[in-house]
């Protein structure tokens, strides 16, 4: 009777050791700074050795490059501005906070959790989150800087901890990114990349884009359930005895009733939501409409819509938040928009900080070949242990899990393994549709463990609005028990799969 609270006491104490070591490390800013050191000095060390290793995407012998070696260091230094204003993650997040924070000022956000929790069970709070961080792929990175603060406002507004939130809105967006019941662009961006791989093999094969829908749609239930189960039975009970700051600036989670002019600001504000909501779909609907790519897809890679995903956040949280401040007296004039905007980009402060060396870490570590050596090198030790279809299957899975520690883009990875996993299994009798599949889960797993992906210092910045004590050994922490679950439970759940030969997408088998 006393083995499971053993257990679980010897889990807490490896959870609270993790915590403590990861909170000793230095400051995530100094941190870049000492990865970067430590990237230029292995460029080095290993730009000495000849590695046989043919690089795909160019065809030739990979090559380690000296980034301390002159030209690279001047093209370094020479580079320095244009990869900290070119990095992506700072404009989405940036633009979409703008907006966001024009709706928290004027008490849009506030108003609107608090007529929304007046309806919902607080135990229904996690799988909503879950489920709406999944759903959040479809708009590409729109989660990281939309649901995820949400999570921990909607958390705090219901009187549980707001870190909880935060972990579970991480655990839906970042930790199930390959869960989704609503096809995005990342499908036909890997199918792509599957199918070249496919065809050094067999120059005739093709590959739908949904080639792994029906599985992904599937997973997107196991991962609101897993996140649910890890969230309410053993995250957020860790976290009681971390009690918010009560000097912090928080958002109003005052859980009042709304009166009638709030009332009848939020009726204002949502309607003007769903006015520009009706316009966008009523343009977007023609076929031959603005918002579509030259193929005629709303949600393909080249379609404008997806390219104006973080604007449209940003205006549809502008639009309601100016319009239910104007309705409840919180706006009078145009200066308080602006105060709005503001405040935000002042919160924002340290995670530029933080992106500026985590921009100059990444154009580093891309330059030096590293993460390319790793991933191939990796791919050809799974390769020669020659194991059985099912084990080799969870080699994919755990070798994709290990290098999403180092290389973070879904993609770029992909491009790297696909042209060695694909043909490598079909030669057993292994589908592309299959393998695929067990990158993507790979692929999500370790997102939310790992300080090297972009998204995570903000994070951190999200949980210390509430703990200014946060770290990045409290968020690893947190979040080490959802990654660990997912990764062995997902990848059960597509062995499952497979032996009940369900179908993995459309036009998809598991053999070829």
């Amino acid at each position: 009777m006393n083995q499971p609270s053993t257990t679980s006491s010897r889990t807490q104490r490896l959870l609270a050791a993790v915590e403590r070591t990861g909170n000793k490390l230095p400051d995530p800013a100094v941190l870049f700074i000492a990865l970067l050191f430590i990237v230029w000095g292995l460029s080095l060390l290993f730009s000495l050795f000849d590695y046989n290793v043919i690089d795909p995407r160019s065809g030739e012998q990979l090559v380690v490059v000296n980034q301390l070696a002159p030209q690279a260091m001047v093209k370094f230094l020479s580079s320095m501005v244009t990869t900290f204003a070119h990095f992506h993650p700072i404009g989405v997040v940036l633009v979409a906070m703008l907006g966001i924070g024009v709706a928290e000022h004027t008490g849009f956000i506030n108003a609107t959790l608090r007529a929304m929790l007046s309806v919902t069970g607080r135990w229904l709070l996690t799988p909503i989150i879950i489920l709406v961080g999944i759903v959040s792929h479809t708009a590409a990175d729109a989660g990281y800087v939309l649901v995820i603060p949400l999570g921990g406002i909607i958390f705090y507004a219901a009187g549980r901890h707001p870190l909880a939130g935060i972990a579970a809105a991480f655990a839906g967006v970042s930790g199930g990114f390959s869960a989704n019941f609503i096809p995005s662009a990342v499908d036909p961006l890997l199918q792509s990349i599957s199918q070249s791989g496919a065809q050094i093999m067999d120059p005739a094969i093709t590959l739908n884009p949904l080639n792994n829908y029906f599985f992904t749609a599937a997973s997107s239930l196991l991962i609101v359930a897993l996140g649910w189960l890890v969230t309410d039975r053993f995250v957020e009970p860790r976290l009681a005895s971390s009690p918010v700051d009560a000097d912090l600036e928080t958002p109003d989670t005052g859980m009042q009733t709304l009166d009638v002019r709030e009332r009848r600001a939020l009726r204002i504000a949502l309607g003007a939501m769903l006015a520009g909501i009706a316009l966008l779909v009523i343009t977007a609907l023609p076929g031959g409409s603005a918002w579509r790519g030259p193929d005629g897809s709303l949600i393909g890679m080249g379609a404008p819509l997806m390219a104006s995903i973080v604007p449209l956040i940003f205006l549809l949280f502008l639009i309601p938040g100016v319009a239910y401040g104007i309705a409840a007296g919180t706006v009078t004039s145009s200066r308080d928009v602006i105060e709005g905007m503001s405040k935000t980009m002042q919160s924002m402060a340290y995670y530029l900080v933080i992106m500026f060396f985590i921009a100059q870490f990444i154009y580093a570590f891309g330059q030096s070949n590293l993460g390319i050596l790793l991933a191939l090198k990796g791919a050809a030790l799974l390769q020669a242990l020659s194991m059985p279809a099912a084990l080799t299957i969870s080699g994919v899975v755990l070798l994709t899990g290990l290098l999403n520690l180092f290389v973070g883009s879904a993609s770029a990875k992909w491009a790297l393994l696909a042209p060695i996993f694909v043909p490598m299994l079909m030669g057993l009798g292994i589908s592309p549709d299959l393998t695929q599949a067990a990158y993507r889960v790979g692929d999500s797993t370790t997102n939310i463990i790992t300080p090297l992906m972009p998204y995570f210092p903000l994070v951190v910045v999200y949980c210390q609005r509430y703990i200014k004590s946060v770290g990045i050994g409290t968020v690893t922490a947190m979040m080490l028990p959802y990654s660990v679950t997912f990764l062995l439970a997902w990848t059960l759940f597509l062995l499952g799969y497979w032996a009940l030969g369900l179908p993995l997408g459309l036009q998809s088998s598991y053999t070829y």
